[in-house]
C-alpha cells in the first residue's frame, strides 16, 4: 500500500492539459448533445432545492461512471458555470488518467495541509478546475467521513457553482453511501442491459439508508444500432454505439502497481 507523501506547495499548479472526451473535441457530435442533455436535467432538479454539491456513483466496477462525470463537469464548464471536479475515489483514481494529470491532490491535502487550492489542477476547459484524488489511501471511509472533508465541501459549495465528486461503485464498499449524506445529490450511472434491476435497487436502497437523494439513473453503454444515425465511419471509432469508454476496477493498489487497470478507450460505449 503506498504512503500519501506529506507534500505542500505555496502556488497552485497552473499548467494547462489538454483534453481528450468527445464532449469536449467534438461539441457537435450526438455524445455531446446526450451530455447537454444530463446538464440540463441536472439545472432544473435544483428548482425546489439547491443541487451544488453532486456525486456520481455506480452499482458495480465497469459502468463508465468517471467518464460520464469527466464529461459532465467539461458541457457544465462550456455553459460558463464555474466547476470544481472532485476524484473521491481513493481506492481506484481515474480523473487523473482521463485529464492526463499529476496524481497529487486530494489526500496529499488531507494529510497535510489547510487549503485544497494549491493542489488544484488545470486543464484546457476554461471554468474547470480539478482536484485529483492523490496517492491510494489506506483509509478512504474515515477521510471522507472526516471534518476536513466536510470543511472542504462547505468552502467549495462557496466558491463554485458545482462540485462534482467522483466516487466509488456502492456494492463493493461504503464510501459513496458515506458520501452521499454530505451532497445535495447523487446520480446512478448504469450500464445498459448489463446490470440486473435488482442490483440497480440494491444499489439505490444502499444510498437511501445512508441519507442521500438520488436525483436520478444515467443509463450508458446504450447501443444505438449499427450507423443507424449515420456514425458508422466516426472518426472517434463510436460506429454503432453511444460514447466509447471503459474501465477496469482494483482496490488498494499503488500507481504503478502492474495491478493497478488503467483507463482504456475502446469501440463501443460507457
Amino acid at each position: 500500500m503506498e504512503e500519501i507523501k506529506q507534500e505542500s506547495t505555496k502556488q497552485p499548479n497552473r499548467e494547462v492539459k489538454q483534453i481528450n472526451l468527445l464532449a469536449f473535441k467534438d461539441p457537435k457530435s450526438p455524445v455531446a448533445e446526450a451530455y447537454r442533455t444530463i446538464r440540463t436535467n441536472l439545472q432544473f432538479s435544483g428548482v425546489d432545492k439547491e443541487m451544488k454539491v453532486v456525486e456520481v456513483t455506480s452499482a458495480v466496477p465497469n459502468e463508465g461512471k468517471s467518464t460520464v462525470m469527466a464529461s459532465l463537469a467539461v458541457v457544465l464548464a462550456q455553459a460558463g458555470k464555474h466547476v470544481l471536479l472532485l476524484d473521491c475515489d481513493f481506492r481506484n483514481p481515474t480523473q487523473h488518467k482521463l485529464f492526463g494529470l499529476t496524481n497529487r491532490g486530494l489526500t496529499n491535502f488531507m494529510a497535510n495541509g489547510d487549503d485544497y487550492s494549491p493542489f488544484i489542477q488545470h486543464v484546457e476547459q476554461e471554468n474547470l478546475d480539478i482536484l485529483v484524488s492523490g496517492p491510494v489511501a489506506p483509509n478512504p471511509s474515515e477521510m471522507l467521513m472526516s471534518n476536513k472533508m466536510q470543511t472542504l465541501l462547505d468552502r467549495a459549495r462557496s466558491e463554485y457553482d458545482f462540485v462534482l465528486i467522483d466516487t466509488p461503485p456502492i456494492m463493493p464498499v461504503t464510501d459513496a453511501a458515506v458520501l452521499g449524506a454530505k451532497v445535495d445529490g447523487v446520480m446512478i450511472v448504469i450500464a445498459s442491459g448489463t446490470d440486473k434491476p435488482e442490483l440497480v435497487q440494491a444499489a439505490k436502497t444502499r444510498l437511501v439508508q445512508g441519507g442521500a437523494n438520488i436525483l436520478g439513473c444515467i443509463l450508458n453503454k446504450v447501443q444505438v444500432g449499427g450507423g443507424r444515425y449515420g456514425y458508422g465511419n466516426h472518426k472517434y471509432g463510436y460506429g454503432g454505439y453511444g460514447y466509447g469508454y471503459g474501465y477496469g476496477y482494483g482496490y488498494y493498489y499503488g500507481e504503478g502497481n502492474e495491478k493497478t487497470s488503467e483507463t482504456q478507450q475502446k469501440s463501443g460505449s460507457e
